[in-house]
């Protein structure tokens, strides 16, 4: 499997028809939802916002297209279908339709929307998917650049910081491969908790 390595954008023009694409990486259904919404008010003024997604949720895929009121799989679904043939995971691609007063039919919507996808996809560029795993590490101040090393060490992204209680507590996001050797590294000190 493969994700974006960025997010990426592009144009392209069909009869009039301007079809503004872009390619995000998400993480979740909740950050599709979100830059979705902000798609939406970006662009209100297109005709149709049509998207396709595809998330790793646990073990599963979770994925959906919508095609925004234009006519059924002719717009979101061949979005989808580029996706799942090029095995790419955690994208949401959102292409916003301004309609140039030439209807395209069925067959060049799929196209248009197809091709559009594309170039955002190849402009965003794509890496190999890491699944990873959300924990919570707690351990006492006095050892934090023992702590923040072997994060560091094992391709850790840091989501947030808290200290409370004489204990900073850190979420990080981890390779689901790396979690074992986190737990060792960490364990004479402090502890690893999974991130409900």
């Amino acid at each position: 499997m493969r994700t974006v390595g960025q997010a990426g954008r592009a144009k392209l023009v069909r009869e009039r028809s301007r079809f503004l694409a872009f390619a995000y990486p998400v993480s979740s259904g909740q950050e599709v939802e979100e830059r979705l919404a902000g798609s939406r008010r970006e662009y209100r003024d297109a005709r149709h916002i049509v998207h396709a997604y595809r998330v790793v949720e646990g073990e599963r895929v979770v994925e959906r297209a919508d095609d925004a009121g234009e006519p059924a799989r002719s717009a979101g679904w061949p979005i989808l279908e580029l996706l799942r043939g090029r095995d790419l995971v955690n994208v949401l691609v959102v292409v916003a339709r301004y309609f140039g007063g030439v209807k395209l039919g069925v067959g060049g919507l799929r196209r248009a929307y197809r091709d559009a996808a594309a170039l955002a996809l190849e402009d965003a560029g794509t890496v190999e998917f890491v699944p990873r795993v959300r924990l919570r590490v707690h351990f006492p101040p006095e050892r934090s650049g023992q702590a923040f090393s072997c994060l560091s060490r094992l391709g850790a992204e840091i989501a947030s910081r808290e200290y409370g209680g004489g204990c900073l507590r850190v979420t990080v996001e981890v390779p689901r491969d790396r979690v074992g050797a986190l737990r060792e590294g960490i364990r004479p000190w402090g502890e690893v908790q999974p991130v409900e």
